[in-house]
C-alpha cells in the first residue's frame, strides 16, 4: 500500500459526509489502521477491458476517497495497465494489487467450488436468486472460506447481467453449435457446449475480439450487448444467439463479478472500515447492474443499424440443454466437500416452491449420488 498526506482537517466524526452509491446508508466514522490525516491508496484491478463496465468501475473507484473523507482511495486498473483477467486473483493474492473486481467464474480455475459461486448452465437464473444464496442461505460465509484458502477476502458479489453469444454463423437451435469454434470462460459452460458438439476455447475477455478477427474462433460468449458493442464485436460477427423470449442467456443468465481483497490488506482495516466496504459493495452491485442494463437498452439499436441479426433458441432447446447439464452439475459437485456443500444448498433452493427449476424426483436422484 502507498500512503500520502491529505490536506484536510476533518475529524473522524465527519467521516463519510458523502452518501454511498445507489442509496446506501451513510455509515458512522469508519477508520483505517493508519495514522490520522493519511490516505491509504489501494490498487484495484477490474477484469473489464472497456465499455460501460469499465466506465462505471472507474467512477465508483473515484468516489471512494470522498466517501471515506480522504482515508481510503481506490486507484483503478484494468487489463491495459494491469494483468489479464484470468490472472487478477493471483495478482491480488500475491500482493501486486490490494483488490480485484473479477468475474467470479474465473475462481473455478483456482479451487473447485468456484464453479458454483457464479451462475452455471441451466441453474439459478436471476440476480435476486444469487442475492438470496449469498445473503440469505449462507453463501457469503462459504465463499469467504474458500477464498481465504488462497489468501483473499471475498467482500461480496457484484451483478452486471447475462451473457450473450456473438457468432459469424447463424444459430437457430442447439444443433447449430456443432463444429463451431467457440470462446467460453471454461468450466461447466465449456462442457455444456462441448456436449452439443462445439469446440471450445477458454479466453479472457480482453482477447476475444482479436480471436474473432483472426478467425481463431467462430463465435464467442461474453457479457451483454452494450459492452460487447463497445468492444467491436459487431464488426466481426453478424449474429447474436440468445434463449427464448425473456431468457437472454441459457448458460450464464447471471454472470457475477465480485470484489476480493488481499487478506493482509483486509486485515489492516479497522472493523468500521470493513463494515463500510461490506455495505459499499452491495450498493455498488446495484449501481453497476443498473448502469449496464441502461447501456444495454441503448446498444440494441446500434446492433440493428450494424445489420446484426438476433436469433433465439426454443423452449425445447432449453429442455434438452437442461438434461445435458444435470450430469455436468453432478460431476462438478462431487469434486470436493465444499463443492458438494454449496451445490446442495443451491439444489434445495432450485427444487423449492420458490423456483422449481429442477424436478423433485430428479433432485432426489442427484442428491443421492453425492
Amino acid at each position: 500500500m502507498t500512503e500520502t498526506t491529505v490536506a484536510r482537517g476533518s475529524s473522524r466524526r465527519e467521516f463519510l459526509r458523502g452518501s454511498a452509491v445507489a442509496g446506501a446508508a451513510t455509515l458512522a466514522a469508519p477508520a483505517l489502521a493508519t495514522a490520522q490525516g493519511a490516505t491509504t491508496t489501494w490498487r484495484v484491478q477490474t477484469a473489464w477491458s472497456g465499455g460501460a463496465g469499465l466506465e462505471t468501475f472507474r467512477a465508483w473507484c473515484a468516489s471512494i476517497v470522498e466517501k471515506t473523507n480522504g482515508q481510503l482511495a481506490f486507484e483503478p486498473l484494468d487489463p491495459s495497465n494491469g494483468v489479464g483477467g484470468f490472472k487478477i486473483y493471483n495478482a491480488v493474492s500475491e500482493g501486486r494489487f490490494e483488490a480485484g473486481n473479477v468475474f467470479t467464474i474465473y475462481s473455478g480455475q483456482l479451487f473447485p467450488a468456484g464453479d458454483f459461486l457464479s451462475s452455471y448452465p441451466m441453474a439459478m437464473r436471476a440476480p435476486h436468486e444469487f442475492d438470496t444464496f449469498y445473503y440469505g442461505l449462507g453463501g457469503l460465509e462459504l465463499a469467504r472460506r474458500q477464498f481465504a484458502n488462497i489468501g483473499l477476502h471475498y467482500v461480496g458479489p457484484v451483478h452486471h447481467g447475462p451473457n450473450i453469444i456473438h457468432s459469424k454463423k447463424m444459430i437457430n437451435r442447439i444443433d447449430d453449435f456443432r463444429g463451431l469454434r467457440m470462446r467460453t470462460p471454461g468450466g461447466m459452460v465449456a462442457e455444456l457446449f462441448q456436449a452439443v458438439g462445439a469446440e471450445t476455447v477458454s479466453l479472457p475477455g480482453e482477447k476475444i475480439f482479436a480471436a474473432l478477427q483472426s478467425g481463431e474462433i467462430d463465435c464467442a460468449d461474453y457479457v451483454g450487448p452494450a459492452i460487447n458493442y463497445d468492444l467491436g464485436f459487431a464488426k466481426e460477427t453478424r449474429f447474436i444467439s440468445m434463449g427464448p423470449p425473456g431468457y437472454m442467456s441459457v448458460y450464464q443468465p447471471v454472470d457475477l463479478m465480485d470484489l476480493t481483497v488481499n487478506m493482509a490488506a483486509w486485515q489492516a482495516l479497522a472493523p468500521e472500515m470493513q463494515f463500510f466496504l461490506d455495505n459499499e459493495v452491495q450498493a455498488y452491485s446495484n449501481l453497476h447492474h443498473a448502469a449496464i442494463q441502461k447501456a444495454d437498452q441503448e446498444a440494441w439499436p446500434k446492433f440493428e443499424e450494424a445489420g446484426t441479426m438476433v436469433t433465439r433458441l426454443s423452449d425445447e432447446d432449453v429442455r434438452l440443454l437442461t438434461k445435458l447439464a444435470l450430469p455436468i452439475w453432478m460431476k462438478y459437485a462431487k469434486r470436493d466437500a465444499a463443492s458438494t456443500e454449496i451445490f446442495k444448498i443451491q439444489l434445495d433452493y432450485m427444487t423449492s416452491g420458490s423456483l422449481g427449476y429442477v424436478d423433485k424426483v430428479m433432485a432426489d436422484f442427484i442428491a443421492a449420488d453425492l
